[in-house]
């Protein structure tokens, strides 16, 4: 029989511990498992590594000698797959703004956890780069069906807040109600964005609409004076440009965010990922009241 992991592991247990009882404790397996592992080991190297009697477990002069060797073993093998571990990264796709402290648990929890990495990778279109291929996981804002390619899975909702460039009148107001949006131009991210034309029932929307097609040309166009623009409330905190102003919007249906992945895949890393993303959304803090 051959020497294996297990043997060396179980070995160096007892070695450090001079003791099968509490050395399987540690190891989490039966005693009479692990005399049964030592025993093997000895007759494959043919040495006898401890001497122990009912009450005594001490190294013999060829023990001590191996438990150095064979923690030197078990050391590289460690280091080796902690190598490994950290080339097998989640591709983690996200048009704009991560939600916060959401993503920062999510990934913080996940690599801990795994001792896998996790790659943002900032895409215009994170649901087709789902459905392409490009990413393994994608955070998506706004309300997007399943399809038998790609699987979305609502985790929470944002409050909305409203945003205009600090040239517009609006800048000094103190709120402003949704039933008001529409009476403004309004900049709409065609590709990634939360809010547009679809939020309003049919006639009831803005009555002009500035089109862009991704965070970016959305936030320019805002700064620049084109139109407002509304957007969940992680843009107010995290300061995007100095150029634009929030103003708080009352009575705005929330803003949902899910993440999105290909359901067909049984990759072991991404349902890690998913578990972790899904349990840190529990922990967000809830949505207070809107008033009305």
């Amino acid at each position: 029989m051959g020497v294996e992991l297990r043997h060396l592991r179980a070995f160096v247990a007892v070695a450090q511990q001079l003791s099968f009882t509490r050395a399987a404790e540690h190891l989490i397996v039966t005693q009479p498992a692990l005399t049964r592992t030592i025993k093997q080991l000895e007759a494959a190297l043919e040495v006898r590594l401890f001497d122990r009697d009912s009450r005594h477990v001490a190294l013999t002069p060829t023990g001590a000698d191996f438990l150095g060797r064979a923690q030197q073993v078990l050391t590289a093998m460690d280091q080796t797959l902690a190598s490994v571990k950290a080339q097998v990264t989640i591709r983690f796709g996200f048009s704009w703004l991560l939600p916060d402290p959401w993503a920062q648990t999510t990934v913080g929890n996940y690599e801990k956890a795994t001792g896998n990495s996790v790659s943002l990778i900032r895409i215009d279109d994170p649901l087709a780069a789902v459905e392409e291929g490009k990413v393994d996981v994608a955070v998506v804002r706004g309300s997007h069906p399943s399809t038998p390619a790609t699987k979305v899975l609502h985790l929470f909702d944002e409050v909305r807040v409203a945003v205009c460039s600090a040239n517009c009148k609006l800048a000094g107001a103190d709120r402003l109600h949704w039933t008001e949006v529409p009476d403004w131009p309004l900049v709409v991210n065609t590709v990634s964005g939360t809010t547009g034309p679809w939020s309003w029932p049919d006639g009831d929307g803005p009555r002009r609409i500035i089109e862009t097609r991704n965070f970016d040309e959305w936030l320019e166009s805002v700064a620049a004076n084109r139109g407002i623009g509304v957007v969940p409330e992680v843009a107010m905190r995290r300061n995007i440009h100095p150029a634009v102003r929030f103003v708080p919007l009352i009575g705005a249906p929330t803003s949902p965010v899910s993440i999105a992945f290909q359901p067909q895949h049984r990759d072991r890393r991404l349902r890690h990922f998913i578990e972790a993303a899904a349990a840190a959304a529990v922990n967000c803090c809830p949505i207070p009241p809107q008033p009305v």
